[in-house]
């Protein structure tokens, strides 16, 4: 989201934003980059120490593309012709020089951070509603797109870089923006990509297994999490605590929270009414009195995300009758629960679960859509270098449906056989499964719509809203919802009549 360019600053008012700088000289700096190749004349650089490069290997091409400035962690071995910020640490540095360049624009914002495994982009899009039913111009930063209003582009991380992030924030104030949903991912936290931000709210989903190829433990992955609560990033919380994480959360966090959950000590308890296609109603009690909220959402999973974002709506001054009706008109974020609907007498859901948590609820769903008499087909896949841990267990909960296809997901440089075969070890502990490996995920999407029956649920799972597929080097064009729709027109269906969505031929769901 680009804005009006920022206006010059001291090096030194940048340097008095990071604790335990020193400053070697000082000078206007015009701008701030971390890639020495996005260095533009008059701008500062930080040589960040990265996981995969060190940026001080790149000062001398900053400097011959401009670079009015570098921050760095230690003095340069020969006097360099530009002023020096020395910092403790380059990549923490980095978010507080980027704020400041830019004019601290979080401090202009009411901003709600969302941290968790599963729900994060369900609970940032349910916060953005409420706020923007209250009269707020609101932005949103996730996992499927930058928005501003009914502006919206594409998303690269789930969360920005440092620079990315704090430009868009005041590109956001100065267009009007007054409040921002945003999600904030483990490897943000990790990585300090949103020091320098403040949130007025920060929200807690749940903790399941994932990135664990990044963090190692389960317990630096919460730790990462659990930074985000410390009071240099957020004046309050909001924790499901549904979870022995998130219990450990609320009760070890820097800030005062709220928790949310099922469990009887919750400050604010909520349980779910299914309605199966017709959405779910949340019920609420507690500290903020009684409150009955219908919504869209299909599922009981997604319980604790209107829990949540209701509990942020109020706290930010939102009235109770705008929240509900905010959440009760909200709807499913693209590629979480999506319908593809061409009349065919089974459904065929298209959604982002890549957990085994995620994956679970979903089945579980799927099958009270079911009923007795149809079948759970799952088509499931596991991402290239991710956590290689998780995928035995997310292959027996997909057979758990009683019928899957293991196929590709986006394998990167890993193989994709190799992949499908951790997968499919977990299947082995479902003797009764029907178990299918069809590497081409067209193919395999095609196969699963070509055994549906009437009154089968058809599962693809894990890319959810994505439309490229990562094969060794090459980003190749895949977007299941298209494939889905495809594979049916194939079978002969056709687009489905006006009204008919959530129908099947010969009754109701």
């Amino acid at each position: 989201m680009s804005g009006t360019t920022a206006p010059a600053r001291w090096l030194r008012e940048l340097a008095a934003a990071v604790p335990g700088s020193r400053l070697l000289g000082d000078g206007l700096v015009r701008g701030v980059a971390e890639d020495s190749r996005e260095v533009q004349p008059g701008w500062l650089f930080v040589a960040r120490r990265g996981t995969r490069a060190d940026g001080h290997r790149f000062v001398a091409d900053a400097l011959e593309r401009g670079a009015a400035a570098v921050a760095l962690e230690r003095p340069p071995a020969t006097p360099l012709r530009v002023p020096v910020v020395l910092v403790p640490n380059t990549a923490a540095a980095l978010g507080p020089l980027a704020a400041c360049f830019h004019g601290w624009p979080a401090n202009r914002l009411a901003l709600v951070g969302v941290t968790g495994t599963n729900g994060k982009t369900t609970t940032a899009e349910l916060v953005r509603a409420c706020l923007a039913e209250d009269g707020h111009q609101v932005g949103l930063i996730g996992t499927i797109s930058v928005r501003i209003g009914d502006e919206s582009q594409p998303a690269r991380l789930t969360t920005p870089g440092p620079v990315e992030l704090q430009a868009t924030l005041r590109a956001m104030a100065e267009r009007g923006v007054t409040a921002v949903a945003m999600e904030v991912s483990s490897h943000a936290l990790d990585q300090f990509r949103v020091d320098g931000t403040r949130f007025a709210l920060a929200l807690f989903t749940n903790l399941d297994s994932e990135h664990l190829d990044y963090h190692g433990t389960m317990e630096q992955y919460w730790a990462a999490k659990a930074r985000l609560f410390e009071p240099v990033r957020c004046e309050q919380g909001v924790v499901c605590v549904d979870d022995p994480w998130g219990q450990r959360l609320a009760a070890q966090a820097q800030v005062p929270v709220l928790t949310v959950g099922q469990r009887p000590d919750a400050a604010v308890r909520y349980r779910v009414e299914d309605r199966l296609l017709a959405g779910s109603t949340v019920h609420l009690e507690g500290r903020l009195g009684q409150v009955v909220i219908p919504t869209r959402m299909i599922g009981t999973v997604n319980g604790a995300n209107v829990a949540l974002a209701y509990v942020a709506a109020r706290l930010l001054g939102v009235p109770d009758a705008s929240a509900r009706a905010a959440l009760a008109a909200c709807p499913r974020p693209p590629g979480r629960f999506e319908l593809v609907d061409l009349g065919q007498p089974f459904l065929v859901v298209v959604d982002y679960a890549h957990t085994p948590d995620a994956l679970a609820s979903l089945v579980a769903t799927a099958r009270r859509l079911a009923g007795p008499e149809g079948q759970v087909r799952v088509v499931v896949g596991a991402r290239g270098g991710r956590d290689r841990f998780k995928r035995p267990q997310t292959g027996k909960v997909a057979a758990s449906a009683g019928w899957v296809v293991l196929t590709t997901d986006s394998p990167g440089e890993e193989d994709p056989l190799s992949i499908i075969e951790q997968l499919r070890i977990g299947t082995w502990e479902v003797p009764d499964a029907e178990v299918f490996v069809e590497p081409d995920r067209r193919a395999a999407i095609a196969l699963a719509l070509g055994k549906a029956q009437a009154g089968d649920v058809v599962l693809i799972v894990g890319r959810g809203h994505e439309g490229i597929q990562h094969v060794g080097r090459e980003a190749l064009p895949l977007d299941d919802r298209e494939e889905a729709r495809q594979a049916l027109a194939a079978l002969g269906y056709g687009p489905a009549p006006a009204g008919s969505a959530g129908r099947r031929r010969g009754g109701a769901w």
